[in-house]
């Protein structure tokens, strides 16, 4: 991401000063909590996938700093929801604000940050991207349900897998890059490559994500080795090779899942089959075929910069180790 960086560092700059602008509270407790989570930091991925392709589409206004903020509250609070969920205890490498402050205040100052977003898109958003960021949200909580219903289910396969995926990760990816297009009056043609980049990316990115909850290092990543399985959520890695392993193995992980604790030897013996069945291997190769088909969507766009900078951002998201 070294060429967005540099290409956007005044945009980013001014991006920090919005979050702290706009999660002004007459409430010290959601400032405080919102000053914690600003600090966290994090990728900023959305709103440098925002800024980007506003600038790939022609669009220079006012308008992108405000819903890149949109943005990224959209995708706070969803952390701050599933951390409750998840009984999280870590988030990039900190304690997490459920842990610090309790379920009920992380819960309440998620939907703070919800109600916050609306209000800001009342200001300053057409009707279009209102629409845009109003069914994204409402498809990403689908998918953390039903990825909460597939818990510890062995019979989940890739495609199911992948749906939940596109709902609860990519989706907001996609969304991101649709509502730079629609600040730029791209072409519906044009819109939706830009769309299509965004659901790539996202589903690589959460492949990833999903590769290193199993093989990251703790101290890099911010995050407890796996917190997934821990979880039982399946993702890909598992899936991958319990649709090879014998039958014997899969017993063994039907009663680790079922224990509802995780275990040194546990995480062990699944990182071990995991290996066996080159469930990583398979994984990092789908993300970098998502990648692929993600920078074809851009070929439509003159090069440039920006251009360059989507492309770069998409190849370093599979190759990160956080």
């Amino acid at each position: 991401m070294q060429l967005a960086q540099t290409l956007l560092k005044e945009d980013l700059q001014h991006i920090e000063s919005c979050f702290r602008q706009y999660l002004t509270s007459d409430v010290p407790l959601i400032r405080q909590m919102s000053d914690y989570i600003l600090a966290s930091g994090g990728k900023r991925i959305r709103p440098v996938l925002l800024l980007l392709c506003a600038r790939l589409s022609g669009y220079n206004g006012e308008h992108r700093y405000p819903l890149a903020s949109v943005i990224e509250f959209i995708h706070t609070a969803t952390l701050l929801h599933d951390d409750v969920v998840d009984g999280a205890t870590l988030r990039r490498g900190q304690v997490a604000a459920n842990v610090t402050w309790g379920n009920d205040i992380a819960v309440l100052v998620g939907d703070y940050l919800f109600a916050r977003c609306f209000e800001m898109m009342v200001d300053f958003c057409d009707r279009r991207i209102m629409q845009v960021l109003a069914n994204t949200t409402s498809l990403m909580a689908q998918g953390e349900v039903v990825q909460l219903i597939n818990s510890g289910d062995l019979s989940l396969d890739e495609e199911r897998y992948l749906s939940v995926v596109r709902s609860k990760t990519a989706a907001l990816f996609s969304a991101t890059c649709r509502c730079a297009a629609i600040l730029g009056q791209l072409s519906a043609e044009k819109e939706e490559d830009l769309a299509g980049f965004g659901m790539h990316l996202g589903v690589a990115f959460q492949l990833v994500d999903d590769a290193l909850d199993y093989v990251a290092d703790q101290n890099e990543s911010g995050k407890l080795l796996g917190r997934d399985l821990a979880e039982g959520k399946m993702t890909l890695p598992l899936i991958h090779s319990l649709r090879h392993c014998q039958g014997e193995e899969r017993q063994q992980v039907s009663g680790i899942l079922a224990k509802g604790q995780l275990h040194a030897e546990d995480l062990a013996f699944v990182q071990n089959l995991i290996n066996r069945y080159d469930g990583i291997g398979y994984t990092q190769r789908q993300a970098d075929s998502y990648v692929k088909q993600a920078c074809l969507r851009l070929q439509g766009f003159p090069d440039s910069p920006a251009r360059q900078a989507l492309v770069e951002l998409a190849e370093s998201a599979v190759h990160r180790r956080s």
